[in-house]
């Protein structure tokens, strides 16, 4: 009976031993899997950036590319609430703006408004601002922006403040 026992105790710390020692093993193919996923995961990013890129020279060759970019103007407490652009007397954008997207143009940042394709030379925008000042009076503005596009890019930059709309090339 002592032998039954000793030989049933052996062999289950035989099988605990097998059974941890096949568990670590399988820890470190489970590392490795993780590892490979990152791996691909990186690269499947990096190439939806190159992708990004290719598709953006594509769509909008350096010859006909233009840019449109808003920013309130330092300071200014004009409280905006939307942008309305045209192009050459045809629609190119119509932004509404929330309280987050507001929030960071007061704090300095830049609006990539409009992206497209127009052919060299001169055009007309008309950009139409609405919004609040800061005593609460609404506030609507319309300006009209001659500018001429040359073979390369154009990239234009609108400063919105509650005394104007002015234009600046970037």
């Amino acid at each position: 009976m002592k032998k039954v026992f000793l030989r049933a105790a052996a062999l289950l710390l035989a099988m605990v031993c097998t059974h941890a020692w096949a568990q670590d093993g399988y820890r470190e193919q489970m590392k490795g899997l993780d590892e490979q996923v990152q791996e691909v995961k990186s690269d499947v990013l990096s190439i939806s950036a190159e992708l990004s890129q290719l598709e953006e020279k594509l769509l909008y060759p350096s010859d006909t590319h233009f840019a449109l970019f808003v920013q309130l103007a330092k300071g200014d407490t004009l409280r905006l609430d939307s942008v309305d652009v045209k192009v050459d007397g045809q629609p190119a954008a119509h932004y509404i703006y929330s309280f987050k997207e507001l929030e960071a143009l007061q704090k300095g940042g830049v609006q990539r408004l409009y992206t497209g394709n127009i052919a060299s030379g001169e055009h007309q925008l008309e950009v139409t601002v609405a919004g609040k000042r800061a005593n609460g009076e609404a506030y609507s503005r319309s300006e009209t922006v001659a500018f001429t596009k040359e073979i390369k890019p154009k990239l234009l930059g609108l400063t919105v403040s509650s005394d104007s709309i002015s234009s600046a090339g970037w």
